[in-house]
């Protein structure tokens, strides 16, 4: 800690909360590309945001190619990389403030990326512009690197890598304290089913988040399908509803709770009860058969249990979330499953059992892809430097941790995640009314210089 730099960010506390509102405002969700936006104009207009604001600060910066940028300082042959992210998920449904108001209610500023990542990109910057202002002398160059496809691929970090320098180290304020040196694989794959079907569903937008809502239409007159789905409501804690399209059709909505994807037991998956719900009414033979299939081979599952695939080791237990479901009148077009794999599992072990329970019921994997893990030394210098830097803002002991999330870490060498979720605080990343609190904020900006100070300036030696 540095009572120069506390102070000058102190001083700065309303150009930070500011700052922060301003880049949730823009709703910088993955778009269709554009010339010199690849991830769409509203995710580069966040981008373009960040860089002018650190230009301002006096910070080299560089624009790569609308897939991500940079922000940098300090001295020295070495590199320290931070690693921030400026797309955010959908907002989804069940917001009380507006998902893109960067609202401010008793001292918490409201919004998608307040937590995931926007508000720690923010906090990283004026982090950086603390060290740099109060003249402290650098050993290491360090670079805010900002990416703008976190959410849905990381092809922002792959652009990164293949024309820029590689840090010696860095880290990602993109999870939790006090350290994450460890993720699970990550596994994804869409499957499909087609056959000719009179009914749709459609749920989710992005694999990675627990569906909070989803719709389905059925060939039933609205009097035959109330009945079952007042009797469903009363031993379920989602919230249903229906209304007639017609005489001899129908609207099913049920609403459950978003969660991120790695976390799926904090959410109430809205697709698994509307199947459940489904599997219910009378359908059409072929439709029946379909929802009954596939109501019994999910079940509400969060582990995979029926799958033979869950498993924990010393990064955690496996984790399998239905995050997307299109369904048309040609079958089953999309069903995207998320999976969060202990590292001590193989990419093969996790595609047989998924398709040793799907293919007998017709779901076939059109694409699979896969994201190994990583394991970083606690011994290190960038773990143990970051540890006591945590021990030494809070007072507290500070051991790493494994998560079943994926960073930026697990795409660069000797990377770790560092913040910026609290031990004990309310998680509400990838949920509504996602938010940071101003002091929470404040207490990221603090460590984050410390972070900064630990690994880049001569004095930490």
């Amino acid at each position: 800690m540095n009572p120069k730099v506390d102070a000058w960010l102190d001083a700065h506390q309303g150009a930070i909360v500011e700052a922060v509102q301003n880049i949730i405002a823009i709703p910088s969700v993955k778009g269709e590309p554009a010339p010199g936006a690849p991830f769409g104009t509203e995710v580069k207009a966040a981008l373009d945001n960040a860089l002018m604001l650190a230009e301002g600060m006096g910070f080299a910066t560089k624009d790569l190619d609308g897939y991500a940028g940079y922000a940098e300082f300090g001295a020295g042959e070495e590199l320290v990389g931070v690693l921030c992210h400026l797309d955010v998920v959908p907002a989804g449904v069940g917001w009380t403030h507006p998902p893109f108001g960067g609202e401010i209610h008793d001292g918490r500023i409201y919004g998608r990326g307040t937590v995931d990542d926007k508000g720690p990109a923010i906090a990283a910057l004026y982090a950086m512009a603390a060290v740099k202002e109060c003249g402290l002398p650098m050993k290491r160059r360090v670079r805010l690197i900002l990416g703008c496809d976190e959410e849905s691929g990381m092809q922002c970090l792959d652009h990164y890598c293949k024309c820029e320098e590689i840090p010696a180290m860095s880290f990602s304020p993109d999870a939790e304290y006090p350290l994450v040196n460890s993720e699970k694989h990550g596994f994804g794959a869409n499957y499909q089913l087609p056959y000719a079907s009179s009914i749709t569903v459609q749920a989710g937008e992005r694999s990675n988040v627990v569906p909070g809502e989803a719709t389905a239409t059925v060939p039933l007159p609205l009097s035959r399908i109330l009945p079952i789905m007042e009797a469903y409501m009363e031993k379920s804690e989602y919230g249903c509803s229906a209304e007639a399209l017609d005489e001899a059709s129908a609207k099913i909505n049920v609403r459950g709770l978003s969660a991120h994807a790695s976390l799926p037991d904090q959410g109430r998956n809205a697709f698994f009860a509307l199947i459940d719900l489904l599997d219910k009414l009378p359908l059409p033979e072929a439709d029946a058969k379909a929802v009954s299939d596939i109501a019994r081979a999910f079940n509400f599952e969060c582990h995979g249990e029926s799958f033979g695939l869950d498993k924990t080791d010393a990064s955690g237990r496996l984790t399998l979330n239905v995050g997307v479901i299109n369904w048309d009148e040609t079958g089953i077009r999309r069903l995207s499953i998320d999976i969060r794999a202990p590292i001590t599992m193989e990419r093969g072990e996790i595609e047989a059992a998924l398709d040793a329970r799907l293919n007998p019921i017709g779901l076939t994997a059109a694409r699979t892809s896969f994201s190994k893990g990583y394991c970083v030394p606690p011994e290190s210098e960038l773990v143990s430097k970051l540890l006591k830097v945590y021990s030494a803002r809070t007072g507290e002991p500070a051991a790493p941790l494994a998560i079943g999330g994926g960073t930026y870490a697990r795409h660069l060498p000797n990377a770790v995640a560092f913040g910026c979720e609290i031990p004990g605080h309310e998680a509400s990343i990838h949920m509504p009314n996602e938010y940071i609190t101003i002091e929470d904020l404040m207490f990221n900006v603090h460590v984050l210089a410390d972070a900064i100070i630990a690994l880049g300036c001569e004095c930490s030696d």
